[in-house]
């Protein structure tokens, strides 16, 4: 997918544009990619979720995600090369601090002799078990204007209120997605074979359309197909609304792995890694290298602990509503995408 400007005559009056590839679909594991390439482009993209604070981790991962992306980038620690503070030329998280720098440098030497593939596949492998990996937020509202967040993820539709997990629905038990103004349904296929719908309010028309047509599209793209006999395949033609319709048209993701005319790897591809931005060395004003800032970050790793960061906990289920029966469309316009829980934080 290519990202563009929802208001362009807000923002440019003509060229050059500059155009960003971005992932539209988040592998439930990226680690099972074939494709060497692939792997990449993907380990490109959860580097900049991170970065720009989309996907939230706790100071011991990012640390731990920091030295393998300096280990794809620079190669096997050198002394000579990389003298104190090298690391301060490259940004990892927002509001990067020393004490994150000195401790991905200090990790950085223990990873010798990894190549820039294996760097790679153990950021997206470390990455991929973030709380938030791969979940595509839309802020809504519940019961007495409440506020909720729907996440899309590769899995399903998760929901959060007070950053804690309320509500969880496999792509497989939705029978229905629907809008309506500003109302957004989703409806779910209970153990007992009985339908629940729940309600939420979109900020405006064209957010909760758009909500609607990111849910049509990823619901069909991860769902595994059912027996066309089962009634819950039977149902999933109730997703258009009456009077707008939307079908996701490309290959879904158990048809891509399963495509046996496409040659996977391909043979004789050659990756070309591109260099990150680099930015002035920090001058050092702490202790140096081996203080007790640097071992404290790095027992916190070892410890598993996960300083500075929110668990999210999952209560009971939010409350239902009864089904709504009319049915209509409002016009299009691309919705804005905020990093977790933050009213103006960076566009997706």
């Amino acid at each position: 997918r290519v990202p563009f400007c929802p208001y362009p005559h807000q923002h440019f009056s003509g060229p050059p544009y500059t155009l960003y590839f971005g992932i539209k679909f988040y592998a439930e594991d990226p680690c099972k990619l074939k494709e060497e390439i692939t792997r990449y482009q993907f380990f490109l993209q959860v580097k900049q979720d991170v970065l720009q604070g989309r996907l939230p981790c706790p100071l011991n991962i990012a640390a731990q995600l920091g030295a393998y992306a300096v280990q794809s980038e620079l190669g096997d620690y050198d002394p000579y090369k990389h003298t104190t503070g090298y690391v301060s030329e490259y940004r990892f998280v927002p509001d990067q601090k020393e004490e994150l720098e000195e401790a991905i440098e200090r990790i950085h030497k223990t990873l010798m002799g990894q190549a820039p593939s294996e760097a790679e596949l153990n950021y997206l492998r470390t990455a991929k078990s973030l709380e938030m990996y791969g979940v595509d937020l839309h802020p809504v509202y519940g019961e007495n204007k409440s506020e909720y967040f729907l996440g899309l993820t590769p899995v399903g539709v998760v929901v959060y209120k007070n950053k804690k997990q309320v509500g969880k629905y496999f792509w497989p038990r939705i029978t229905k997605v629907h809008f309506k103004e500003t109302q957004f349904e989703l409806r779910v296929l209970g153990k007992d074979c009985n339908e629940t719908s729940f309600f939420f309010e979109a900020r405006s028309k064209t957010a909760c359309k758009h909500l609607w047509k990111c849910g049509v599209e990823h619901h069909t793209f991860f769902r595994m197909p059912e027996n066309e006999s089962n009634s819950l395949s039977r149902k999933l033609s109730k997703f258009g609304s009456m009077s707008y319709k939307h079908r996701y048209s490309g290959r879904t993701a158990l048809q891509m792995s399963r495509d046996v005319s496409i040659q996977l790897p391909r043979p004789d591809q050659n990756v070309a890694r591109s260099r990150s931005k680099t930015y002035p060395k920090r001058i050092t004003q702490t202790q140096p290298a081996g203080s007790n800032g640097i071992n404290r970050v790095t027992a916190n790793i070892e410890n598993g602990e996960n300083e500075g960061t929110t668990k999210i906990i999952a209560p009971s289920p939010i409350k239902s509503f009864k089904k709504a029966k009319n049915e209509n469309s409002p016009d299009t316009q691309r919705s804005k995408s905020h990093a977790p829980w933050e009213e103006n934080g960076p566009q997706r």
